[in-house]
C-alpha cells in the first residue's frame, strides 16, 4: 500500500511558517533543537555514544530519555554506526534504531535528521496533519521522507541559514509542523 500525502497549507505559507517556527519557539526547544543537530553531526563524524544519543532523544521526547540507559554502549555504538552510514537504506537506518529501547519510528527519525539534516526530515503528528495523514510503520516513514523531500526539490522553501540543521528539508519540517500549530491555537 502507498501511502498518500495532499499539502494542507497553501505553498505560498510554507517559507513563513517555517519563520514562524522558530520564532514562537521558547529558549530551551531552541537549546534542545541546536544540541541535538549537534549531537547529529559528532554522529555522522563517527562519535557513536550514548550523550549524543540523548541530546537527540531529549530533544524530541524528554520522557524517552530514561529508557536508553537499557542499551548496552555495544549496542547503541552498532545502530548509530548504521543510522550514520550513507549506504544505509532508509528501512535499514530506522531499523536499526528501533532496536534500541526508547526508540521508535518518530525519534528513529529525529535522530535520522539531526545526522542528515539535508536527507531525513522529522515524522511528527503535526507535520502528518499538514501532509493529510496519520498513520506511522517504518516503510509510511520512507515514503514521508520522500515526498518531503520531492516538496523541496521544487524549491517552495529555503534553508534557514543561522538555524540548526539549515537545510531546506528542515525548513519545510518546520513549516508543516508549525501549520498544524497555528491550525489548533
Amino acid at each position: 500500500m502507498v501511502a498518500y500525502f495532499q499539502l494542507q497549507p497553501a505553498e505560498a505559507e510554507l517559507q513563513q511558517l517555517a519563520e514562524q517556527y522558530w520564532q514562537d519557539a521558547g529558549e530551551r526547544e531552541r537549546q534542545l533543537e541546536e544540541a541535538a543537530y549537534e549531537a547529529g553531526e559528532a554522529i555522522r563524524n563517527g562519535e557513536f555514544t550514548l550523550p549524543n544519543l540523548e541530546a537527540i532523544v531529549r530533544w524530541k521526547s524528554e520522557r524517552m530519555v530514561h529508557y536508553l540507559i537499557g542499551n548496552s554502549n555495544e549496542n547503541i555504538k552498532s545502530a548509530l554506526a548504521i543510522a550514520a552510514n550513507s549506504e544505509a537504506s532508509t528501512e535499514e537506518a530506522v531499523n536499526a534504531l528501533i532496536g534500541l529501547r526508547g526508540i521508535d519510528i518518530a525519534i528513529a527519525s529525529a535522530v535520522l535528521a539531526a545526522i542528515y539534516p539535508d536527507r531525513y526530515a522529522v515524522l511528527d503528528y503535526r507535520a502528518l496533519e499538514a501532509l493529510g495523514h496519520a498513520r506511522h510503520d517504518v516503510g509510511f516513514y520512507a515514503e514521508y521522507n520522500a515526498f518531503l523531500r520531492r516538496l523541496v526539490e521544487c524549491g517552495i522553501v529555503k534553508p534557514q541559514e543561522g538555524l540548526p540543521a539549515p537545510t531546506a528539508l528542515h525548513a519545510m519540517e518546520r513549516a508543516v509542523w508549525q501549520w498544524s500549530r497555528n491550525r489548533g491555537e
